[in-house]
């Protein structure tokens, strides 16, 4: 990043901040908030069009009870199309209430059906009360009708509606409990649900009408946030000389130099260019390649990079690809979302919480495909054990168990999970000890680099011993020269200046965080094999809930392909939200925290005309 400081008259800086707006690449240092209630205002309003835009294109009534009705209303938008379409919204859930009660009430009062209410007030005045039952038809005796005024209103075999009628003066009684009378008759409970139908159709087909004017709320909501924007980079402008000088910070990338100072020059604004440094807290703009930018958002998820750290994105996409196919670790279930990835690019299907997720989703599919076929699993179904697959494509699969002489037999995939973790943390280390080197310098990394050596040594040397690609002699000196210049950083030079006594005392500190952080680490690997063989499982035991109940017939087909669909769709679904979770788990905390990633970068925010 260039850094810029601009000088200029207090009266010029709105339209200085208008041309830095139509030049797109300058980072105005600015809140992201609202700083006052003005912009809290225009943060408001431009909150509401977004929320209405994202409502109104989601907007489809074509599958609805009543779309033919929707399509021919005609309801023409009044006013603010946004206020109209929040009036809109909120009317229809109002609508939608007050339907499901006067339908509730339909069905309450249809047993009743239709009588003169009047009628039947009019006998309180006669001194009569009405009383109204429903039991079972079952208990229901007949004999009630001899020893009360008994009339029998509906009787549907399963239960009977009747009323009783007695004076007022005269002591009452009856066997079963009386139910509350209908607030009305069947007829008006069903007028009145047509009248909510009718509004209902006709907010809807306003809600289809206000489509129209998607484009014009995007332009204005585009333009209240380019006008936030503006507002705010002109509220973090410093005030000099009794405020009739303005001075502005902005960052941009080093590529436009020569672009942008030939605008400013150009503008005849007085600005001074430097190179950016860490103290300026500049912004960060990711630069990856097409594979790695779709794993960006996972690392805005967590924060980005100081301005001297090292985008992370580049390993966490390999990682985080690894990890999901593993959790995953279904080839069949690998092929379901590489082809919903393709059909969200297409455009043949559409979600609203997916938008933009298709080349992500593809990737995962593909790599769970590879990842799942090496691990055996199509499906739920075992591809080791299947007669149809080639026997050179089993040759690659890493299914069964091994032996770890001195320790006993182990499952190879869990041994795989937590070898891939120890690489995976030795890394992180690696990454540490580079990244702080070059912040920090090698003086005040010592420590680091002692922790490194005596992990990342110790394990490469514990490999070329167990393989015998080195002889005992060697591995005695290697493990000599490891842990004497190990301990020497960790315990000895780990804070250069300071009193050798307080730095062993913080290298032992630092051990038992060490001991106890790197072992718990490296088993929080183990969920990688733990959620495939669980998603594993659950596929092969709907399977098998399947076969139990295919016959001979060919209607048994029927509720073998039901159980196979209901269970692999809802094992994905389960499988695919842990798959997600879990690796970002592995990432934000055994590997960050290893890796010693701040993540307190503020991202690239330039002001611009274009706000989407």
């Amino acid at each position: 990043m260039t850094k810029y400081s601009f000088i200029l008259l207090t009266g010029e800086k709105e339209g200085f901040l208008e041309q830095l707006q139509e030049l797109g690449v300058v980072d105005i240092s600015r809140s992201v908030k609202p700083v006052d209630q003005d912009s809290s205002e225009m943060f408001a309003k431009a909150s509401r069009a977004k929320k209405v835009l994202e409502f109104l294109e989601n907007v489809n009534y074509s599958n609805d009870a009543d779309a033919e009705a929707i399509a021919k209303a005609t309801v023409n938008v009044e006013g603010d199309p946004v206020d109209f379409i929040e009036g809109c919204r909120a009317k229809l859930g109002e609508l939608n209430v007050s339907l499901a009660n006067a339908e509730k009430q339909m069905k309450a009062r249809l047993p009743w059906g239709d009588y003169d209410k009047s009628a039947v007030d009019g006998l309180k005045d006669l001194g009569y009360i009405v009383r109204y039952y429903c039991v079972d038809a079952k208990r229901f005796d007949e004999a009630w009708s001899e020893l009360y005024p008994l009339q029998v209103v509906e009787n549907d075999g399963k239960k009977v509606w009747f009323v009783t009628v007695a004076p007022k003066a005269e002591e009452y009684s009856f066997p079963v409990q009386e139910v509350a009378a209908p607030e009305g008759t069947y007829a008006a409970a069903a007028e009145e649900a047509d009248r909510y139908k009718t509004e209902i159709i006709e907010c809807k087909a306003g809600l289809l009408n206000a489509k129209d004017y998607i484009p014009a709320i995007k332009e204005a909501c585009n333009r209240d946030l380019v006008e936030l924007d503006r507002y705010l980079a002109d509220s973090a402008a410093v005030g000099a000389a009794e405020d009739h000088v303005t001075v502005f910070t902005g960052f941009a990338p080093v590529e436009n130099d020569t672009e942008l100072s030939e605008a400013f020059d150009k503008m005849g604004v007085f600005y001074i260019k430097e190179e950016a440094v860490e103290e300026d807290n500049p912004p960060i703009k990711l630069k990856n390649n097409w594979f790695t930018r779709q794993f960006e958002s996972f690392t805005g998820m967590y924060g980005m990079p100081v301005y001297s750290e090292f985008d992370p994105t580049a390993i966490v996409a390999p990682f985080y690809l690894l990890f999901f196919a593993m959790c995953l670790g279904d080839a069949g279930y690998g092929i379901v979302l590489l082809l919903f990835g393709l059909m969200l690019n297409k455009g043949w299907v559409k979600f609203a919480m997916f938008d933009g997720l298709g080349n992500i989703i593809s990737i995962l599919g593909a790599g769970t495909i590879v990842v799942g076929t090496m691990l055996g699993t199509f499906f739920g179904m075992s591809l080791y054990e299947a007669a149809w697959v080639p026997q050179w494509l089993k040759s690659c699969m890493i299914v069964g168990e091994v032996e770890v002489p001195g320790l006993g037999t182990f499952n190879v995939q869990m041994l795989l999970a937590l070898a891939i973790g120890v690489f995976h943390i030795c890394l992180a280390m690696t990454v540490k000890a580079i990244g702080y080197t070059k912040r920090f310098g090698f003086r005040e990394t010592v420590s680091t680099w002692g922790w490194l050596l005596l992990i990342v040594g110790g394990i490469i040397v514990a490999i070329l011993g167990v393989g015998k690609f080195i002889s005992p002699a060697a591995i005695k000196w290697a493990v000599i020269v490891i842990g004497v210049l190990s301990a020497l950083g960790i315990y000895i030079f780990n804070t250069p200046g300071r009193n050798p006594l307080i730095n062993i005392g913080a290298g032992l500190w630092d051990t038992y965080n060490m001991a106890t952080g790197i072992l718990g680490d490296v088993l929080s690997y183990i969920r990688l094999f733990a959620l495939g063989l669980a998603g594993g499982m659950l596929g092969q035991a709907f399977n098998n809930l399947g076969q139990m109940v295919l016959g001979d017939s060919f209607i048994t087909w029927i509720p073998f392909a039901l159980i196979l669909l209901f269970g692999h769709v809802l094992n994905i679904l389960m499988s695919s939200l842990g798959a997600f979770v879990h690796p970002l788990r592995l990432t934000f905390v055994e590997y960050f925290k290893n890796a010693g990633y701040e993540g307190k970068g503020a991202a690239y925010n330039p002001l611009t005309t274009n706000k989407e």
